[in-house]
């Protein structure tokens, strides 16, 4: 047996953002004053990024990379996307994040499938445009398939942050469809633009002992942005976005995505290295507040561990940039 490997990233004990990478970057977000031409954003796409914290990459990866990446996950999860019966079952490890109690996440981290999405070519140039920087590591995250409600089921969605933005985390999220969620009451990705710009001023209303993960939306549920979202997109959001996953009331409508994000790579960071590596080698989960890990241990006992390609090599950390 692998010996269990030591979580390297300790900042993350006790907040929901994935311990993979730091919790922040020493270096800050692209501010366009390296001179450097974008290599996917538009002009256009650059200043929706500024005003709203968030854009979304068409097509960062294939429908058919997308699809194969979907149905492995249906696989992995034993459910059967033609049979409602088999979408319910129990969860197979308990959350201690409450929040994401049934919002269908799917806890395989390392499966072939995910890295070919992580080392897309298309995938690594959004993020450097949103960096400034080609030396990124990749996050080392899982995926969702978020069932729709049945009869008489009430979950509630949820808006919150990984990170205090008190902190000012350097810090961007990402996800990416791997199914069409352009039906608003699907489930999938929502957020708060308004309260991202204006985050500020808003705290000033709010009471002293408020939680710094779980904002308060009471007066702001009209500036929800349900984003839609195509096969393919990657959605990238900054940190410092509240956010989070809607209710699925379309009654027969499966949300499915994988979570992918990079930040500056901390090549000297030897341990955080090493538990990355070993991680990708032996498919070890996150250990963390938000990742109870797969109690079946598939990713060990049925798959091999995943090949890279060269720029895959370098956003893992298994060879320098």
């Amino acid at each position: 047996m692998q010996q269990k490997m030591e979580m390297a990233n300790k900042a993350h004990e006790a907040i929901p953002g994935n311990p993979s990478t730091a919790t922040s970057s020493k270096k800050k977000l692209n501010d366009r004053s390296n001179g450097e031409p974008l290599r996917v954003l538009s002009e256009e796409d650059w200043a929706f990024w500024i005003e709203n914290g968030y854009i979304v990459i068409k097509n960062a990866v294939s429908k058919e990379q997308a699809k194969a990446t979907a149905d492995f996950l249906w696989e992995f999860d034993e459910k059967d996307p033609s049979n409602p019966e088999t979408w319910y079952a129990p969860p197979r490890a308990e959350m201690k994040m409450k929040e994401l109690t049934g919002t269908g996440m799917v806890e395989v981290y390392n499966h072939q499938h995910l890295w070919n999405n992580r080392q897309t070519q298309r995938v690594y140039d959004a993020f450097v445009d949103i960096w400034g920087t080609e030396k990124l590591w990749v996050t080392i995250d899982r995926a969702n398939l978020n069932m729709p409600q049945r009869p008489g089921e009430n979950k509630k969605g949820f808006i919150h942050w990984d990170y205090d933005p008190e902190t000012r985390p350097q810090n961007v999220q990402g996800v990416l469809a791997l199914a069409d969620q352009t039906d608003e009451n699907m489930g999938g990705f929502q957020c708060i633009p308004w309260l991202y710009r204006n985050y500020d001023t808003w705290k000033l209303t709010q009471p002293e002992d408020r939680d710094h993960f779980q904002p308060d939306v009471t007066g702001l549920e009209d500036k929800i942005v349900k984003v839609k979202l195509e096969a393919g997109d990657l959605l990238i959001f900054n940190s410092t976005q509240p956010h989070g996953i809607r209710p699925n009331k379309s009654g027969d409508k499966v949300r499915i995505a994988q979570y992918i994000s990079m930040m500056p790579a901390e090549e000297e960071n030897m341990e955080m290295r090493e538990w990355r590596i070993s991680s990708w080698k032996n498919r070890i989960a996150p250990e963390g507040y938000a990742f109870p890990g797969d109690p079946r241990k598939w990713e060990q006992t049925k798959y091999n561990t995943a090949k890279l390609s060269p720029l895959g090599e370098k956003l893992l950390g298994l060879t320098n940039w």
